[in-house]
């Protein structure tokens, strides 16, 4: 990667909820140095930034805020597109395909054009596909151009799995994998709490612990946490902001951490030339490498469903 980019400066395309969502959490965490923030809301935007700036002294890490343009990407490490049209209640994520896409090339070629070469984060929605478009208008590596992916979903899973069974969260790692929507499929065979796969926690009938028939409801929650949410207050931001920080964190600091990110597969699992969930192993350069696992033939086939039901959208918004 070139070597005119400045020290842990991030810019973030789209000051609505999502993208307030992610600066809060990213300001709180003190993960940057410089913010940008840019937005067709240009006063909005610049408003965002003095409300943020109002408050840094009290974030762990001083950092400057402040509204910009598309030049001020050029020596970015990071550039985070949040744009797009919001989901509505009852819509699906892969409903909102058409338009974003349009806008997705349109912020990309803005970015791009400012001398931009760091790492693209894409968090709009569809995001699997806007992650591919994104890549695709970028002509960046295929592993600088990441999306949050199933991180949230895999996170909702965790909390899930942790409100069953007693444990804390943080002693539970589980996986959802393929689209950040509908089609998502959990990988219950690598799921394990406190080490010990949730299977055998099951079959042992440790005490607290979730049934089998459960977990069938279980995926229906996690699946439709974003329905739940949209219904009760129009957006989802919080849960995305800090998922959205983790990556950033796994990015700037080179932690070669293992997250669930919407990553370009070649091969991986029988998949080839699409983004979709999976947790893969994020550093500086983005995604170092796709984590394959040995998940069962009805998980297999739950990721290719996933992801041929995401090919058939992105067809239909591939440039000709």
């Amino acid at each position: 990667m070139a070597n005119t980019r400045t020290s842990r400066k991030i810019a973030i395309v789209g000051v609505g909820g999502v993208g307030m969502g992610c600066a809060y959490s990213i300001l709180n965490q003190g993960l940057v140095d410089e913010m940008v923030l840019i937005d067709v809301a240009g006063d909005k935007a610049d408003g965002e930034a003095r409300d943020l700036m109002d408050g840094v002294t009290y974030a762990p890490e001083n950092c400057k805020v402040y509204h910009g343009d598309y030049s001020d990407c050029k020596d970015a490490q990071m550039v985070i597109i949040t744009a797009g049209i919001n989901q509505k209640p009852g819509q699906s994520r892969l409903e909102l395909v058409g338009t974003n896409a349009k806008i997705m090339r349109s912020i990309v070629k803005e970015v791009m054009g400012s001398g931009f070469d760091g790492n693209l984060v894409i968090v709009s929605n569809p995001v699997d596909v806007l992650t591919y478009v994104a890549w695709d208008e970028s002509g960046l590596p295929q592993n600088r151009v990441i999306g949050t992916g199933t991180s949230l979903d895999s996170t909702r899973l965790r909390m899930q799995l942790s409100n069953k069974t007693g444990v804390d969260a943080h002693d539970i790692s589980a996986y959802i994998v393929g689209e950040h929507g509908d089609s998502e499929q959990p990988l219950w065979s690598q799921a394990t709490i406190g080490g010990k796969p949730l299977m055998d926690w099951i079959e042992d009938g440790d005490e607290g612990v979730i049934k089998k028939d459960e977990l069938e409801d279980i995926r229906k929650t996690v699946r439709d946490a974003a329905y739940y949410i949209i219904d009760r207050k129009k957006i989802t931001n919080w849960g995305i902001g800090l998922s959205t920080a983790r990556l950033v964190r796994a990015i700037l600091e080179n932690e070669h951490a293992i997250l669930t990110t919407s990553a370009y597969f070649n091969g991986e699992y029988g998949l080839k030339d699409i983004y979709t969930g999976i947790p893969a192993i994020v550093g500086e350069n983005g995604v170092e490498r796709i984590v394959e696992m040995h998940i069962t033939d009805e998980e297999m086939a739950g990721l290719h469903k996933s992801a041929s039901e995401l090919k058939e959208v992105l067809d239909s918004v591939r440039e000709k």
